[in-house]
């Protein structure tokens, strides 16, 4: 497996409001907005550039301040996909361009993760779209509703997404690590999903037209329009979990703390 992926643009989608932490992609992490830190953190990637698609002009300024580059797209999207399908009309990028979302509350994520999910679609051109996925450790992370799992099939795509603890292992106790007992394929665990996507250009610009699937609006988990309509999703295996995003305020004191200057 080639350790470069081609050439991919990494965008940032950075929306201003947020139910549990207002004004989320301005808060200061160590003297810099976290929007910056996380375009600062995916610019030690293999991308070519890096693009904050913000929905406020507040957003917009501090990145240029910072000297992050950044796009101004509509207040009013639906989704995540929706803007960043907007960001690449605004970039002018060509249909079979590879794009990397990653998450503008991620100040932590790893620049070699990111070129893990770009690398995938150039691996797998069956694949639409690519992700991230990890071990699950404990029996009450798989039986969480709060973490997404996900299932491949032996080419390491996706066969299904859910909230639910998949796969179920019918000949163990229920609410048991049953893959850290015997009797289980050597090596084998339940996967948790990680929330970063690679796209290519064409199919990303085409998916907000796809009718919601039954299956999406059951679980509220968007990739699952793309396996609805039978776009296979290529699927990274990390050793061990990234580290965690921005959610509440007690996640930010944490990230805060961690960022620190030292003395």
């Amino acid at each position: 497996m080639s350790a470069t992926p081609a050439a991919f643009t990494v965008l940032i989608p950075a929306r201003l409001a947020s139910t549990r932490l207002p004004g989320k992609p301005l808060a200061d992490i160590a003297g810099l907005p976290m929007v910056v830190r996380v375009a600062r953190r995916a610019a030690q990637s293999a991308a070519a550039r890096c693009v904050v698609a913000a929905d406020d002009e507040r957003i917009l300024q501090a990145c240029q301040a910072h000297g992050v580059q950044a796009v101004l797209t509509r207040a009013d999207h639906a989704s995540g996909s929706d803007r960043l399908a907007e960001a690449c009309e605004l970039l002018g990028l060509a249909e079979g361009d590879i794009v990397v979302n990653v998450q503008g509350d991620e100040p932590l994520i790893e620049p070699a993760l990111i070129d893990a999910v770009a690398t995938l679609l150039t691996q797998r051109p069956e694949a639409a779209m690519g992700t991230a996925a990890h071990p699950i450790a404990s029996a009450q992370d798989l039986a969480s509703p709060n973490v997404v799992k996900v299932v491949t099939d032996a080419q390491g795509l996706a066969s299904y997404f859910s909230r639910a603890p998949i796969p179920f292992a019918r000949d163990h106790a229920a609410g048991s690590a049953w893959w850290q007992a015997g009797g289980v394929p050597a090596g084998f665990a339940p996967l948790r999903h990680i929330g970063i996507y690679s796209y290519r250009v064409g199919f990303l610009r085409g998916f907000p037209q796809l009718a919601p699937a039954p299956t999406e609006q059951l679980e509220q988990l968007e990739q699952l329009r793309a396996l609805w309509h039978g776009h296979r999703i290529a699927v990274h295996i990390s050793p061990q979990a990234p580290g965690a995003g921005v959610d509440t305020p007690e996640d930010l004191e944490r990230v805060r703390a961690l960022l620190a200057p030292a003395g």
